[in-house]
């Protein structure tokens, strides 16, 4: 009998320091047991410190390696991450359109860690328009939704008017991230279209080591979504991933900034399934 490996996409631009973008997601979906393929939006000179320089890829070769992946590896969830430009994101969500049976996560990447910016102005437009109304979850962090919404986040009231808004849009749901909140917990607020809520909290870990943190956690709810789990569940078991990762990696320096999280604290096999 044949078998083969569950498969993930990620759609996102290249971190030259390896702990966000194209690389966070690969290492996160891999370490989670899933064989994970790429499409690259862009290259950065980036390091822990920041991001230096930022070539996007031509729209037309964005199309040809989502093809390339879709026709041949049929991946079972895809997320996209940095996307960067309103051609880009054109391209992405065109071909996307056509296969609303995958599970899709969109991470709204606005910038990074650092604060640099990683979309050009206007695209943020055609995500809302193109992209947005195709996915499964969207995970903005609060100053992601209070710049795509225009709603300023202080109270669950504003919470729920801002996931109105991203739901209006047309996804099914919307994962808005509190780690920019001050405490002892950092939460994030589940909202969906069939109109429930439901919080995920955990503890903070006392770490400089966040960069790319917001890639790892919308990789790792695909790869759980790939696997099957309800979007509650993948969230869940998401969450716990990004926690136990920030606590392995917590005292490692690496570079001169934000340091990476430990994505390989405890390896997964590749998945197969028949």
């Amino acid at each position: 009998m044949c078998s083969k490996y569950i498969s993930t996409l990620t759609i996102a631009g290249s971190d030259s320091s390896g702990g966000a973008g194209i690389q966070a997601d690969i290492k996160t979906m891999s370490a989670l047991g899933c064989y994970a393929c790429s499409v690259i939006t862009a290259i950065t000179a980036q390091d822990t410190t920041g991001v230096h320089d930022i070539l996007y890829t031509p729209p037309q070769l964005v199309a040809s390696q989502l093809r390339a992946v879709l026709d041949d590896i049929h991946p079972a969830a895809i997320k996209t991450g940095m996307i960067g430009t309103a051609d880009n994101i054109t391209a992405v969500s065109k071909i996307l359109a056509d296969y609303s049976y995958i599970p899709l996560v969109v991470d709204t990447v606005a910038a990074a860690t650092s604060g640099d910016a990683l979309m050009e102005e206007g695209a943020q437009r055609t995500l809302v328009r193109q992209l947005i109304p195709l996915a499964t979850l969207i995970t903005p962090n609060l100053p992601e939704a209070t710049m795509l919404t225009g709603c300023v986040i202080h109270s669950p009231a504003d919470l729920r008017q801002a996931a109105r808004r991203f739901l209006a849009w047309g996804c099914q749901a919307v994962l808005i991230k509190g780690g920019h909140q001050p405490g002892a917990t950092r939460s994030d607020w589940l909202f969906t279209a069939e109109g429930t809520e439901e919080v995920f909290s955990s503890p903070v870990v006392e770490t400089a080591n966040t960069h790319g943190t917001g890639c790892t956690l919308s990789a790792a709810i695909t790869a759980f979504l790939a696997q099957g789990d309800g979007l509650p569940e993948a969230i869940g078991k998401a969450k716990k991933y990004l926690y136990h990762a920030l606590e392995a990696g917590k005292d490692v320096v690496t570079g001169r900034g934000h340091g990476p999280v430990n994505h390989f604290f405890h390896p997964e096999k590749l998945i197969l399934q028949p």
